[in-house]
């Protein structure tokens, strides 16, 4: 029987996340994509905390105009402001189960244009 989209993306998720963990050194910053919103968390895995999150639908991001690509780089900027913030300088970059491409791609090298590594 055939994989509906979701199913074939949460198996890739599966696959990516027995190899990318995070850890209170190098956390994991990990991407949900909906159809319309983008949200991001830097998360320890060890600890099972939150370090820090940010989303399209955030109110300075939400008020930005722009494509998805765009708001995405901004979404990127805005986690990597805040993870800086707490103490975080490299992460590990879990796509979840999404292809290096488009938002996703935006919000990796919003990230990285706000000094974060990886």
């Amino acid at each position: 029987m055939a994989l509906t989209k979701n199913e074939r993306r949460i198996r890739i998720k599966n696959r990516i996340r027995k190899v990318v963990s995070g850890t209170e050194s190098r956390p994991r910053l990990t991407v949900f994509r909906s159809n319309k919103e983008i949200y991001a968390q830097v998360v320890d895995d060890v600890s099972g905390k939150t370090i820090a999150a940010a989303s399209s639908r955030d109110k300075d991001i939400a008020k930005s105009k722009g494509n998805k690509s765009e708001i995405a780089t901004l979404v990127g900027k805005s986690v990597a402001e805040k993870a800086m913030k707490a103490g975080v300088e490299t992460i590990s970059f879990d796509r979840g189960g999404y292809l290096y491409h488009g938002r996703v791609k935006s919000l990796a090298e919003g990230a990285r244009e706000a000094g974060l590594k990886f």
